[in-house]
């Protein structure tokens, strides 16, 4: 039996991924400054789609690369 990873967003109970917080953001990002599966970081659904919103907007605003050298 495979033991599945618990969202660390559901365990903390957070209501909202705040785009502003780039350095939680960046641990949700590869070398590359792309998206990492939700298979590796053990999020769940909602919140996976809540964080690739907020990283896209970190990104817009300038706060995260769109691509890292």
């Amino acid at each position: 039996m495979i033991a599945t990873k618990q969202c660390s967003f559901c365990s903390q109970n957070a209501k909202e991924i705040d785009y502003k917080n780039a350095e939680l953001l960046r641990r949700f990002t590869s070398s590359q400054a792309k998206i990492i599966d939700p298979r590796h970081t053990g999020i769940c659904a909602k919140h996976q789609r809540a964080l690739a919103r907020a990283i896209k907007r970190a990104r817009i605003m300038g706060l995260l690369p769109f691509v890292r050298k």
